[in-house]
């Protein structure tokens, strides 16, 4: 995909960086109401009992960091939070590198609505610049207002991408987990409190990559279970394999559908949750 291509380029540059069916063993339904509430999972609605949003109250459906590691050497860190509530949702991350003349931080927060579709997408550079990326909806499509300094006058690119696409930005990873939920919605079938998916079947979603400006086309298909070693333990997950343009990204969740690792193939490059 060009987002992560864009993201090699930046920390090369910047930083000076070396460089069939799925039945989960356990389905967590705490876990699979929060999903429903993200407007993500809504199709999985008959097989969630918990029924927590009664209010506005936003609730954690995840949290964590991401390390981002080149040729075995940790590059840089992905703080994030996914909070839900009845009003709807929101995806907060910051971005950090570890090393480097240059140390660079970026932020962003997704906010969408009860369906899932954006409200609003906001993007800053802390450093080394101070660039900074708006997208919100405008009437049918996407607009983009952006400027690479506070000092800039704001330009403004439109895309014909409808509010349900998903966001690919390049730094931020915590997206691909929520691109996989939106797969799982549209893709598998609930059966006895467990998810069904097609085996090999790909399955096409248009993003907008807002760091890059551009737009993109994506495929997402279950590979899947396998076992993987995630830092040094060796544990069963479900692998999707994830394909843009230009490359293949190998995604592993757990069995409460939180992404763990990713591998970009030809890259030298995985993110692993900490």
């Amino acid at each position: 995909m060009q987002s992560w291509l864009g993201l090699r380029k930046w920390m090369s540059k910047e930083i000076g960086l070396v460089i069939g069916t799925i039945v989960p063993r356990a389905m967590v339904t705490k876990t699979i109401g929060a999903l429903i509430g993200l407007g993500l999972l809504a199709a999985l609605s008959a097989a969630a009992s918990d029924k927590d949003d009664k209010a506005a109250t936003a609730q954690n459906v995840d949290s964590g960091s991401f390390g981002v590691f080149m040729n075995g050497r940790r590059v840089a860190t992905e703080t994030f939070s996914v909070h839900q509530s009845s009003t709807g949702s929101s995806i907060v991350s910051e971005f950090k590198s570890e090393a480097g003349a240059d140390k660079a931080e970026q932020r962003s927060e997704w906010q969408m609505g009860p369906s899932g579709d954006l409200r609003k997408y906001e993007w800053k550079e802390v450093s080394p610049g101070q660039s900074q990326a708006v997208v919100v909806p405008n009437q049918e499509f996407l607009t983009e207002r952006f400027r690479a300094s506070p000092q800039d006058k704001e330009l403004e690119q439109p895309f014909m991408l409808p509010a349900s696409s998903s966001l690919l930005d390049d730094y931020f990873f915590v997206q691909r987990e929520v691109l996989v939920w939106k797969y799982l919605a549209s893709s598998c079938k609930p059966d006895k409190g467990a998810l069904q998916c097609p085996l090999k079947q790909r399955v096409q979603f248009g993003a907008l990559n807002p760091h890059a400006r551009s737009s993109t086309s994506v495929t997402l298909e279950f590979a899947g279970r396998e076992k993987v070693t995630i830092r040094g333990v060796e544990v069963e997950m479900n692998r999707l394999d994830l394909k843009g343009d230009s490359s293949t990204w190998t995604l592993w969740v757990d069995d409460q559908y939180k992404l763990q690792r990713i591998l970009i193939l030809g890259e030298n490059t995985e993110v692993v949750r900490d």
